[in-house]
Formats: structure tokens, sequence, C-alpha cells
């Protein structure tokens, strides 16, 4: 089973950047990115396939986020630009192998990994 270690979040300001990475201990062929906060559904953030070609992002985050992937190395990348309050968030990696294309839905995917806190303040 592919496990999943997300790292990189912190504490920022409005405008300030982040990067999160995700280290894999085996291979997934769509991987993607979902937040969460307390009350609320786990919201779709970003989807990147085996080769990378294929991206996908949500409306939210669309031109201040970019989605990347080393499979030499099994990480996957969330580059966070211009962040804002509203980012705020528990960020999670997650993988599949059942689906060659990528997917926004959460249902879609088998492996999660613990999550990392993005707090940006005002």
């Amino acid at each position: 089973q592919v496990q999943l270690v997300e790292s990189g979040g912190g504490l920022v300001e409005a405008g300030d950047s982040l990067r999160l990475s995700c280290a894999a201990s085996g291979r997934a062929s769509s991987m993607g990115w979902f937040r969460q906060t307390p009350g609320k559904e786990r919201e779709f953030v970003s989807a990147i396939s085996w080769s990378g070609y294929s991206t996908i992002y949500a409306d939210s985050v669309k031109g201040r986020f970019t989605i990347s992937r080393d499979n030499a190395k099994n990480t996957v990348y969330l580059q966070m630009n211009s962040l804002k309050p509203e980012d705020t968030a528990v960020y999670y990696c997650a993988g599949t192998n059942r689906y060659g294309t990528v997917r926004n839905d959460a249902d879609d995917y088998d492996y999660w990994g613990q999550g990392t806190q993005v707090t940006v303040s005002s």
C-alpha cells in the first residue's frame, strides 16, 4: 500500500508563498491535493497525472497554485503563491492507481497523507 507524508505547511501572511511536498513510498498514477477546515467538507484543490502533462485546478486557486511531480523522487508538490486567508486549511495529499486520468473527487483516491496545516493571516 502506498504511504504518503506531507510537509511544508506553516503560518504566513496574505500574499506570501509556500511549497507543500508529498513524499510517497510507492507509485501512484494520479495524485492530488485536497484541503479541509473544521466543520467543512473536504475540498478539491488540484490533481496531476503520472506524466505530469495533465493537471487540473479548483477555480479558487487557478493562477495562484501550481502542482508538479518528480517521479524519480516519488514526490508531488504544490506551489502556493499569493496566499489568501481563505486558503487556511489542513492540506492533504492523495493518490490512486485505479484511474489513468486526473480526478477531482475525494472518493476516487485510495491513499491519503495525514495533512499539513497552512494558516494565512490578514
